[in-house]
């Protein structure tokens, strides 16, 4: 039985990214439910917390006839409109779904008609689809028109309004001010770019914030000529639809932002590049509710209290991400490093950027779905594990694999787990990255083993029960401790 109150928390947001990895019983109505139950929430005196549905119901609660504990996660009717409503808000967040879209193409998504979708949207989260994107729109506008000296046409447009009439007419709207009263002078680009070439927005977060580890994290992992990392900025070229260009990232102290440099070439896909870089920073997490959690843990207290910002770094990319996992695999950081600059160099498309290590973008699914193994090989990576590659990028090109941040993680779990040459670490890795899934939990990885002195598997799983739903920060903070260090981290 689950005994925490993270487990209550993540219950009260009714997040689904929990849905199967917990269960409560309500004891004054000797109910178990799933965490994402439409019910009304009970106090926290009255939940009990289990790990299955059959430990509930040897504990005498009965399942919920709304939620159905005892289907599968997604099985039951409850699911849909639930899961398609988080899925359209998120998609409409990271820019998925694209701001100049129509509520007849937001449906087309998802195989529904337009009005299933107004309806789904209005009873989950109160407003309608093109009342979340018009939300959306005006308030990259309104960040564009204070941050970016962009003209105001461009504008108009970057933030998804099809003509700068309508533009004009919903900011002044809304804002009751014309756009033109928001300008002010923007900030001055890096030396050695030309200011009408490029542009500057910050992205906040919560402090504390472990800047320097997030770096040194994704130094010790860059890809040559794709990414470039130091001491103080992360950089990297950028593929988003048909645009194509680089972004600068540094942090802006002493504010609690970071700033973000791109060429206007990456205008028209904003929102997704924004959205793909707070996950990639993990700017929105708590760190108060997670290092509160992790802190319980008398093993843990220790390293979380030296490091209560640490971050969980994402996947810009998650095809390119899992390359470099699986790359990884029983080899040296330094040594996969390398065998992933080969095979960017050599699958990669060249890009001419102001840095002068920025010069490649990263291969696609499709270029390594061409590929041969002997393509492969041929760079020094052994055939078993260039089987590996292509099979992943085919099933990425072909549509069978989805690693975008917010998807189900199980179910993407269990896919990967079913391509040649992905185990169960590799597999947890991924969605620990590319889904940004904070529940990972690589239990197989040699630091972790070691600070349960080796125990068996399910051993280390049940005693580290206690740090869910934040595993994948309590593994980081294990990784990141001083005495943790034979590690083989892809």
């Amino acid at each position: 039985m689950i005994e925490n109150q993270a487990a209550y928390q993540a219950l009260t947001t009714r997040d689904p990214r929990f849905d199967g990895i917990f269960y409560v019983g309500v004891t004054s109505t000797r109910i178990y439910c799933r965490p994402i139950c439409p019910a009304k929430t009970p106090t926290a005196r009255n939940c009990r917390f289990f790990e299955s549905a059959g430990q509930a119901e040897k504990a005498g609660f009965r399942p919920c006839l709304r939620c159905r504990p005892e289907l599968a996660p997604g099985a039951a009717p409850v699911d849909d409109a639930q899961r398609i409503a988080h899925l359209i808000a998120q998609r409409i967040e990271t820019g998925d779904i694209g701001l100049g879209a129509n509520l007849a193409q937001i449906a087309a998504q998802f195989e529904l008609s337009p009005r299933q979708i107004r309806r789904i949207m209005q009873a989950q989260l109160g407003l309608s689809p093109m009342e979340l994107l018009q939300s959306k729109r005006l308030l990259l506008a309104k960040q564009l028109l204070t941050e970016t000296s962009l003209p105001v046409t461009q504008i108009a447009f970057a933030s998804g309004f099809s003509s700068l009439r309508r533009f004009n007419e919903a900011f002044s709207r809304h804002y009751r001010m014309p756009p033109s009263r928001l300008r002010r002078e923007a900030a001055t680009p890096s030396p050695g770019i030309a200011a009408q070439a490029c542009a500057q927005l910050r992205l906040a977060y919560r402090p504390p914030y472990d800047w320097p580890g997030v770096l040194a994290f994704l130094a010790g992992r860059m890809i040559k000529g794709v990414e470039h990392v130091t001491p103080d900025f992360y950089a990297r070229t950028v593929r988003l639809g048909g645009a194509v260009g680089w972004v600068k990232v540094t942090q802006r102290a002493p504010s609690d932002e970071l700033l973000v440099e791109f060429p206007h070439s990456l205008t028209p896909v904003l929102p997704a590049l924004l959205g793909r870089l707070r996950d990639l920073f993990d700017l929105d997490a708590r760190p108060d509710i997670i290092s509160g959690q992790l802190r319980r843990d008398v093993t843990l207290a220790p390293i979380v209290a030296r490091n209560p910002g640490l971050r969980v770094p994402g996947a810009f990319d998650g095809h390119e991400m899992a390359l470099r996992a699986i790359l990884g695999q029983q080899i040296t950081v330094k040594a996969a490093t390398t065998l992933a600059g080969r095979l960017a160099a050599r699958f990669g498309t060249p890009l001419a950027t102001p840095f002068e290590a920025l010069n490649l973008l990263a291969p696609t699914p499709k270029s390594l779905s061409d590929a041969t193994i002997d393509d492969i090989a041929a760079l020094g990576i052994i055939r078993n594990r260039a089987a590996s590659l292509i099979a992943l990028s085919r099933a990425i090109a072909a549509g069978g694999l989805d690693l975008r941040s917010g998807l189900p993680a199980e179910k993407t779990i269990a896919a990967l787990r079913a391509l040649p040459g992905i185990g169960p670490w590799t597999a947890q890795y991924i969605a620990m990255r590319a889904l940004h899934w904070p529940d990972a939990f690589p239990h197989e990885d040699i630091a972790i083993r070691n600070q349960f002195g080796r125990q068996p598997w399910k051993q280390i799983e049940a005693a580290a029960a206690g740090w869910r739903p934040w595993r994948s920060y309590a593994t980081l903070h294990i990784w990141s401790h001083p005495e943790a260090i034979a590690l083989c981290q892809p």
